[in-house]
């Protein structure tokens, strides 16, 4: 189960990133990592046919469209929490803190700690057990981003519901249960919001 999950959450990182020629280089290798364990490759194949089969500067200019010119599909798992409030920081900062516990360096090049690909990469090949305690403190991040890709109908929602999968509990049914499951209800300020908008899953105060 551990070398599973290992898998499954390098190769969403790698199919969640910005696809470059080093990612096309890299796709016999996911499907064949994946392969090894019944029913993983599933939840993959609709991405991966997809930069196997369309020329890159397509691939990327469609990525560019869904994940960098607009925030419906936000991948930085705090601005599901936190938008860009000044709280924000103070939870990043709680990201590199669980990087330099781990005393491996990790570069973010360039991103910010809360980005999911970068997420899943550590807990895929430095800390297994401290990158699933982020996933699951930012469950509620995940679900509301899945739900987000399914409604644009992108392949990509699969690979949410497989990492989710990783993690306790049911995934739930609307974004709705994802706030009850978050432990709040409808926020009194939600009356015309986007789904998507960050403020629907403020932060618990500890």
């Amino acid at each position: 189960m551990t070398t599973r999950q290992r898998i499954i959450y390098l190769a969403a990182a790698w199919c969640l990133s910005y696809p470059d020629e080093e990612l096309i280089g890299r796709l016999p290798l996911m499907r064949a990592a994946l392969a090894e364990f019944p029913g993983a490759v599933l939840d993959f194949d609709d991405v991966l046919t997809h930069l196997e089969s369309e020329p890159l500067m397509e691939v990327q200019a469609s990525y560019v469209q869904e994940f960098d010119l607009g925030r419906r599909h936000a991948l930085h798992l705090s601005y599901w929490t936190d938008g860009d409030t000044r709280r924000r920081g103070e939870v990043l900062g709680s990201f590199k803190k669980a990087y330099r516990q781990s005393e491996i360096l990790v570069d973010t090049r360039g991103e910010l700690p809360d980005y999911l690909p970068m997420v899943l990469e550590y807990a895929a090949v430095v800390d297994l057990a401290v990158g699933r305690d982020l996933l699951t403190r930012y469950r509620a991040s995940l679900e509301m981003l899945r739900f987000g890709l399914l409604r644009d109908n992108l392949p990509h929602a699969r690979i949410l519901q497989a990492i989710c999968a990783t993690l306790p509990g049911k995934s739930p049914a609307d974004e709705q249960a994802v706030m009850r499951m978050a432990g709040y209800g409808p926020p009194t300020e939600a009356v015309g919001l986007d789904p998507y908008d960050p403020r629907l899953l403020p932060v618990k105060e500890a």
